[in-house]
């Protein structure tokens, strides 16, 4: 039986979200998984690579998971507005997300600007199965929004990222409760260079 891939347009608080959702490809889901993309002032959409990568390893592990452009990007309707309404657009998706599957238990992940915006999330959302944060700034000083958090986090990095180094990226994590996992992924630079299959891998890995 074929997976199942829709185009959707989601109702979001600026207009309609342009949406991806894609079920695993061998097996019905086990949980529903949201997937957010770098920062769109700086060509960022659901179809960079490692968010690509990243919506593939969840799949991979059970997840039915489903992408989409903030407001402004591509088909998304509305304008950039700084990281809140972007937020705001990842919670309209996340709670339809929660609606279609509404007996999946859900998790959310996101790359680089997505990162930041899945962790802000999953501090006002307990009852997600875990997050991952690929690739997150640490260029970006105001982190009060990682703590209180009951989630599982996962944190996946590149050891070249330019705008996480490893020191400071290990410093933020050491500092937040549990604390969180950390893991390094030998690559060239902050898109996971040379190492996207190892990258996937370990996504797969930390989803289950």
């Amino acid at each position: 039986m074929p997976r199942r891939i829709e185009t959707l347009a989601i109702p979001g608080p600026a207009g309609k979200l342009e949406a991806l959702l894609e079920e695993p490809e061998d097996t019905a889901p086990h949980f529903a998984a949201l997937v957010c993309h770098p920062h769109p002032q700086h060509g960022g959409t659901m179809h960079n690579k490692v968010v690509y990568r990243l919506a593939r390893g969840l799949r991979k592990a059970g997840a039915v998971v489903l992408r989409f452009n903030y407001r402004g990007v591509n088909l998304s309707e509305g304008s950039y507005d700084h990281g809140a309404g972007e937020t705001l657009d990842a919670v309209a998706c996340l709670d339809w997300l929660r609606e279609r599957y509404p007996h999946l238990p859900a998790a959310i992940a996101g790359f680089s600007f997505g990162s930041r915006i899945a962790l802000r999330i999953a501090s006002q959302r307990p009852e997600l199965k875990f997050a991952i944060a690929a690739g997150f700034p640490t260029v970006y000083k105001d982190r009060s929004y990682l703590e209180p958090c009951q989630v599982r986090r996962t944190f996946i990095h590149s050891t070249n990222d330019e705008f996480g180094p490893m020191p400071e990226l290990q410093a933020v994590v050491a500092e937040l409760s549990g604390p969180p996992e950390l893991v390094f992924i030998e690559a060239a630079d902050h898109f996971f260079a040379g190492s996207l299959d190892a990258f996937e891998a370990a996504v797969l890995e930390k989803s289950r």
